[in-house]
C-alpha cells in the first residue's frame, strides 16, 4: 500500500489558477483594484501538460507571500460556468490581509468602486468580506482574531469533530434515503 507525502513536504501554496473571460479586464480587477501586480504570462499554443492544441494565455498575479493567483484566457470570451450543485458561497479564495481595519477599508474601497460586498462576517477566529470578480471567482478578505494558541486548541479537537459530523452525515443520509425508499 503506498504512504502519504512525508509532514511538512509541500511547502505553500505556489498558485490557484482559474478560467478567465479576458485576461486585459481581468488584470484590471485584480492589479488596479485588488493591488496584486501581474508579474508573470505564459502564452502557448499547446498546453505542455496534456499536449492539447488549445491557444491561451496564463497570468500570475503575484501576493506578498510569494504566492500566485492564476488565470487562463482560452481566447473564446467564457467564463467559467459555476456548478449546478454547488451553492455560489462554497468555493472560494481566501486572501489574507494584517488588520480588521485593512478588511473594512477594502471594503470601503471595494463598495466605492461599485462592487456588491458582503460583510464584515465575524467567523470566531477570522473576519472577512466576500465579492466576486469579473469571471464570477467568490473572493474573500479575511484577517485572523485569534492567536495561533487559540487555533493550538482547536487542533487538538478537529479530528474528533470531524469524526462526529461524518457520523451526523451519515444519519441524514440514511433517513433520506430511507424517506426515498418508502416513497
Amino acid at each position: 500500500m503506498a504512504t502519504g507525502l512525508a509532514p511538512d513536504s509541500i511547502n505553500k501554496l505556489h498558485h490557484f489558477a482559474y478560467r478567465c473571460r479576458d485576461a486585459e479586464e481581468t488584470r484590471a480587477f485584480y492589479e488596479d483594484l485588488l493591488g496584486l501586480p501581474l508579474v508573470h504570462l505564459v502564452q502557448a499554443e499547446t498546453v505542455p501538460s496534456v499536449g492539447e492544441h488549445c491557444p491561451f494565455v496564463h497570468i500570475f498575479f503575484q501576493m506578498r507571500d510569494g504566492s500566485y493567483l492564476a488565470f487562463f484566457d482560452l481566447g473564446d470570451n467564457i467564463a467559467s460556468e459555476p456548478s449546478p450543485n454547488t451553492p455560489s458561497w462554497v468555493n472560494h479564495i481566501a486572501l489574507e490581509m494584517d488588520s480588521v481595519d485593512e478588511v473594512r477599508a477594502a471594503r470601503d474601497r471595494l463598495v466605492a468602486a461599485g462592487l456588491d460586498v458582503k460583510g464584515v462576517t465575524d467567523h470566531d477566529f477570522i473576519n472577512s468580506i466576500y465579492f466576486f470578480d469579473p469571471n464570477g471567482v467568490r473572493l474573500e478578505l479575511t484577517v485572523r482574531t485569534k492567536d495561533d494558541e487559540h487555533m493550538g486548541e482547536a487542533a487538538k479537537h478537529a479530528h474528533k469533530s470531524l469524526a462526529a459530523w461524518t457520523r451526523q452525515k451519515a444519519e441524514r443520509l440514511s433517513a433520506t434515503e430511507g424517506r426515498a425508499a418508502r416513497a
